[in-house]
């Protein structure tokens, strides 16, 4: 019974001083008071990208010299009915793989590479011809495909729609939940795809606060954002799945044991 004892008191003793050396990995930001943050002093601002869904609206003094620049979803609100006061859905552009799309009067323009600012000039500047300077036009551009992907250890994995279309690696988590207890948080990988449809994959740091100067902080539309399981996690998933059949087999030898036992005594 002693021995029992001794031996249930270290393995207790083994397993609190494993949880306490893991716990080094658990936190984030461990260094941020050794860092050095001018780096992170930028205002990001996200590039259209070939198949994003884009909404685009001219707006006008006049009403009537915008209607050609705006299209609309054929609806039965709006088929045969001009006049009608409900609020037609703007049509949206998807940009091709060569980073363009087709504008009404103007024809095919190049938009992908472009930030939503610089895309808005570029349209405004097109349109000007075919309008009064009195009209004085506004061009508004808006991202209607922005989303981010979570998955592997987090709370709550999936897609994510980002309507201010931007987002941090930090913001991301956050909507799956954060890391589970099994997430390896320095290890976090990123699988991005740029322009011409490369893929790579850049593994994070979260323990480390050097992040926020990280050029991959701020995620891109369609990115893909894995948090492994650590060695626990794999083990315990391994196990798990002969747990039912372990139990099985020691229940049997026991009841052959003692049933020997009785026999033989």
């Amino acid at each position: 019974m002693k021995k029992i004892s001794s031996i249930l008191v270290l393995a207790l003793m083994a397993l609190m001083l494993a949880s306490c050396g893991s716990t080094k990995n658990i936190a984030y930001f461990q260094n941020s008071d050794s860092i050095y943050y001018e780096k992170s002093r930028m205002l990001y601002d996200a590039h259209i990208m070939p198949k994003d869904q884009l909404t685009i609206t001219v707006s006008t003094t006049n009403q009537e010299a915008a209607v050609p620049f705006n299209l609309t979803v054929p609806t039965p609100y709006t088929m045969g009915q001009r006049t009608s006061t409900s609020q037609p859905a703007l049509q949206s552009y998807l940009v091709d793989n060569q980073g363009y799309i087709t504008f009404p009067i103007i024809g095919s323009i190049k938009v992908g590479g472009l930030t939503k600012s610089e895309a808005e000039r570029m349209i405004l500047e097109k349109i000007r011809p075919y309008m009064a300077e009195s009209e004085n036009p506004i061009v508004t551009v808006r991202m209607s495909s922005y989303s981010v992907s979570v998955i592997g250890e987090v709370n709550r994995p999936g897609s994510f729609q980002v309507s201010r279309e931007k987002i941090t690696i930090l913001e991301a988590l956050a909507q799956a939940g954060d890391l589970t207890i099994y997430g390896v948080r320095n290890k976090v990988k990123l699988i991005r795809e740029d322009a011409t449809g490369k893929k790579e994959i850049h593994t994070l740091n979260l323990n480390d606060a050097n992040i926020v100067n990280s050029p991959y902080y701020y995620l891109q539309q369609n990115d893909v954002v894995y948090v492994e399981p650590n060695k626990v996690k794999a083990q315990n998933s391994s196990v798990g799945s002969m747990t039912t059949l372990w139990f099985s087999a020691t229940s049997i030898v026991i009841s052959l044991a003692s049933l020997l036992y009785n026999i033989l005594k």
